[in-house]
């Protein structure tokens, strides 16, 4: 990979503040530290804002908060707008719901190569061991083998791939369009090619298919996905899952999208936003 100076580190969060202070207490034991950090916060309420105002993590990291008002699930409008605020040449994005591993950073800046993006993977946790996670009762970072084998028996984690270390040319490189594994929650690439495709489509709203959508046009413009498992995995803290109202509709939009060779969103990064409603936070 060619060397780059900054990576920005952009967390989608919703009225989880406990969650989001688990991500950013992870982002702060990274073993690289040549990264900021974006909240993208998609219209939070006012005490899980505050929170995350006056948490020390928050502060040691001075991220950047940037919150609009809440006008229901609308992940790309914010995913754009927390891009907007960083000013690192690669992006990785990350769930507030996500912890990263120690090497998270270091990791994906070893995967990152120009013409690809790297798609992460996640382990799912259990309500049992998230609730002692967001109660500061248990830490999983860091974690030997043997804990994370514990982990796997008594069912608190979904598969062990956190643990291995594979080669960069494990496997990774798909050169085809394929929805599996899009993960969204973890994700990295160069902010040329973000700007390329004109960023996420704003015109995706509720749950569903938006990183799907954003990786066709990827692949449309010519970036190739690049699997990051057994490198980048994030500990997915367990919630119950968001309303599906808009997934039938938001699949149909890229499944004929992948009939044509479209790179551009209906509504994208780019667009003139007037009376922009976003506030930005400074933080430490």
């Amino acid at each position: 990979m060619n060397a780059f100076d900054l990576v920005s580190v952009v967390i989608t969060t919703y009225n989880r503040s406990d969650a989001l202070l688990a991500v950013l207490h992870g982002l702060s034991l990274q073993t690289d530290r040549n990264f900021e950090v974006i909240v993208a916060d998609d219209g939070s309420r006012a005490e899980h804002q505050r929170r995350i105002f006056e948490s020390a993590v928050a502060k040691e990291l001075r991220v950047v908060h940037v919150w609009h008002p809440d006008v229901g699930f609308t992940a790309s409008r914010v995913r754009n707008r927390g891009v907007a605020a960083s000013s690192g040449q690669y992006v990785v994005f990350l769930d507030g719901d996500c912890v990263p591993e120690r090497d998270f950073v270091a990791r994906h800046k070893w995967l990152a190569e120009p013409g690809c993006f790297v798609n992460g993977s996640r382990v799912l946790l259990s309500p049992a061991i998230t609730q002692r996670v967001l109660a500061g009762a248990e830490t999983i970072c860091g974690r030997s083998g043997l804990y994370w084998i514990k982990q796997r028996i008594l069912g608190h984690a979904s598969k062990l791939t956190g643990l291995l270390r594979l080669p960069e040319r494990f496997g990774r490189v798909e050169r085809t369009f394929s929805w599996k594994g899009i993960r969204s929650c973890n994700m990295g690439v160069w902010r040329s090619d973000f700007e390329r495709v004109d960023g996420f489509d704003e015109s995706f709203v509720g749950w569903g298919h938006e990183d799907a959508d954003f990786v066709l046009r990827l692949h449309h413009s010519g970036v190739i996905r690049k699997n990051g498992f057994c490198a980048t995995e994030v500990f997915h803290l367990w919630h119950k899952e968001a309303a599906r109202d808009q997934e039938s509709q938001n699949a149909r939009t890229v499944t004929e999208r992948a009939k044509t060779a479209v790179i551009l969103p209906v509504s994208g990064f780019s667009q003139i936003r007037i009376n922009d409603d976003a506030v930005v936070t400074r933080l430490g």
